[in-house]
């Protein structure tokens, strides 16, 4: 089986009606990255922090996959898959794809503050004075801007072990993340999926789809399948 590695970001949960984590200006929901999406913005406000991430998930309980993801999903039939997403939401395994890398971590769950590996099912709302077994305050299990991404090492290597490398929804701008397209083989078929491509530094060698991700998935499924 052909290995299909697949590196997604905001733009296929967008068409879900998740709102994009990042825009030009730095601000996400009204709020400063820095003041929500950082150490120093916990330690600055640890309620704003909390309730930013509670809205989301809340948010989160009421979309549901889109076609992209579907499809994603149906290409196991076919492929050794592994999806490494820059998304925190659960969307890909309810569309029922099996192998997630979450670089950036996951909504729904928490950890210590004092210790990201106590790790808990979070699906409520975290609010001040939750507590982790070790007596720590609960924080959101996500990889904040200045942290480390533990999940880096593993995703390099998926991504050098792939025969087909696809991207969708991702202008790759974050790193550490958007440096696997540089992790590829020489041999390796790369496929960009997104509407704004605009070259990203990979020149002649990818096969560009300047489309969203549902559109873009319904046009490539057959043509993948086809090279499995």
């Amino acid at each position: 089986m052909k290995k299909l590695t697949i590196l997604t970001g905001a733009g296929i949960s967008a068409e879900s009606g998740i709102k994009t984590f990042r825009d030009g200006d730095g601000i996400w929901e009204n709020h400063s990255i820095t003041d929500v999406a950082s150490p120093e913005g916990w330690r600055k406000d640890r309620a704003l922090v909390l309730e930013f991430y509670n809205q989301r998930r809340r948010q989160l309980h009421e979309v549901e996959p889109n076609d992209a993801h579907k499809l994603l999903a149906e290409l196991e039939k076919y492929f050794d898959i592994q999806i490494i997403t820059q998304n925190i939401d659960d969307l890909h395994e309810r569309a029922g794809s099996t192998n997630i890398l979450h670089l950036h971590g996951e909504l729904f769950k928490s950890c210590s503050c004092n210790n990201k590996n106590l790790i808990y099912e979070q699906k409520s709302d975290i609010n001040i004075g939750d507590k982790a077994e070790d007596g720590a305050q609960l924080r959101p299990f996500i990889v904040w801007f200045g942290e480390d991404v533990p999940l880096m090492k593993e995703a390099k290597k998926k991504a050098k072990e792939a025969d087909i490398f696809l991207v969708i929804g991702t202008s790759l701008q974050v790193y550490p993340a958007a440096g696997l397209i540089h992790d590829i083989k020489d041999d390796c078929l790369l496929i960009v999926i997104n509407p704004n491509e605009t070259g990203f530094g990979y020149g002649q060698r990818a096969v560009v789809m300047k489309e969203t991700a549902t559109q873009g998935m319904k046009l490539l499924f057959d043509k993948l399948v086809n090279l499995a």
